[in-house]
């Protein structure tokens, strides 16, 4: 996947962490009363994944040749976490 393919992928990813971010806060009121307070903080948590997230797509918008893979790795790894902390928030709902 070439420089500009990857950045679009990432944008993608960026609009996907907004919507589901959107659609946890619309749930929020099906959570059980005695999990509200663990839902809050994951959601909470995926906040700064979001922001961390936003921050290495803006470092990956602006890296230098050089820098590529190094900044094209922090983002899918910021990415991936972010998925991580989505899915725990998920098993809520089991």
């Amino acid at each position: 996947m070439n420089r500009e393919e990857f950045k679009a992928s990432a944008k993608k990813s960026i609009d996907d962490i907004f919507q589901k971010i959107d659609q946890l806060e619309a749930k929020k009121d099906l959570v059980k009363d005695e999990v509200k307070t663990k839902y809050d903080e994951r959601i909470s948590e995926l906040k700064k994944k979001k922001d961390e997230v936003l921050e290495r797509y803006n470092d990956l918008s602006h890296a230098a040749e050089d820098k590529w893979e190094e900044t094209k790795h922090a983002f899918s790894s910021a990415s991936d976490s972010f998925r991580e902390g989505f899915q725990k928030i998920w098993s809520l709902f089991d």
